[in-house]
């Protein structure tokens, strides 16, 4: 009898304590992703553009955010949370949706790749593949492009684009069917062409035009980056079926792309620091 009253509080305790690690690993698995929104710049409307992509993307999945607008309209403008060395701590994952094709000096794109060169995922839209044009550029892949994956010169008149997704297998893709954009600009991506480090999940057809819209690259063989060209008019940045890829792209570049995490936050802005 003694022996039992010995084992009986022991497994008891240790039923609690498996049950008590069992719940903080569930509440681990369900922890809400602390993403960095970095918005602003030249020739969009990012100011309306920021809230578009936030509570879009966090009415799909357990995203949290923080928003570093800059409202400065110019290509030269560095957006100011690039000023603090650690401006990127305690985030998960960094959307670059900024334009800032004239900052070119190399110290402030070191900062701002820093992060991500030790291996914080990232995700790049629009005119974020327009950015930071160091000395070299465009003959050379400068730094920026090589984290983005894709360098890019330039784009043509907006037009509907025709997204066909050549990698149907991809997590990112595989629940999408093609479709057509309204207005929008195709970026030439140096006529299509990836760098080794990247893959492409899908091309857009303009008139002549036929280049990559979305792919993800490995950035300095540690950072997972998602990447798409098309987000130019509100209409697109606002369409479901948009939303929807930056959503899934995001949440595959952090290794969350589950059930888990495919379910709205239950707040969208992380509280200031």
């Amino acid at each position: 009898m003694p022996v039992f009253k010995f084992r009986f509080p022991v497994l008891c305790l240790a039923l609690i304590v498996l049950g008590m690690v069992a719940h903080a690993r569930a509440e681990e698995a369900v922890k809400p992703i602390r993403a960095l929104l970095v918005a602003g710049g030249c020739c969009h409307d990012y100011k309306h553009q920021k809230d578009l992509l936030t509570k879009g993307i966090s009415a799909r999945a357990n995203v949290e955010w923080r928003i570093a607008y800059d409202p400065d309209s110019g290509t030269k403008h560095l957006n100011p949370i690039y000023l603090n060395d650690d401006w990127a701590k305690g985030f998960d994952v960094v959307l670059h949706d900024e334009c800032s094709a004239d900052v070119k000096d190399l110290k402030l794109i070191d900062r701002i790749l820093k992060p991500h060169r030790d291996g914080l995922p990232g995700v790049v839209v629009h005119c974020g593949m327009h950015c930071y044009r160091s000395e070299g550029w465009p003959k050379a892949v400068t730094p920026w492009f090589e984290f983005t994956g894709c360098p890019s010169t330039g784009h043509g008149a907006q037009k509907p684009i025709a997204v066909t997704y050549v990698d149907k297998e991809s997590p990112i893709t595989m629940p999408f069917k093609d479709w057509t954009t309204v207005n929008e600009e195709l970026y030439n991506n140096s006529a299509g062409k990836l760098l080794d480090t990247a893959h492409a999940l899908a091309r857009g057809k303009q008139d002549k035009g036929d280049f990559v819209t979305v792919w993800t690259n490995t950035y300095n063989g540690k950072a997972k980056v998602f990447a798409t060209t098309l987000g130019h008019n509100n209409d697109t940045v606002s369409d479901e079926r948009y939303l929807d890829l930056v959503t899934r792209g995001l949440l595959w570049s952090v290794d969350k792309l589950d059930e888990n995490h495919l379910k709205p936050a239950k707040r969208v802005l992380l509280e200031d620091k």
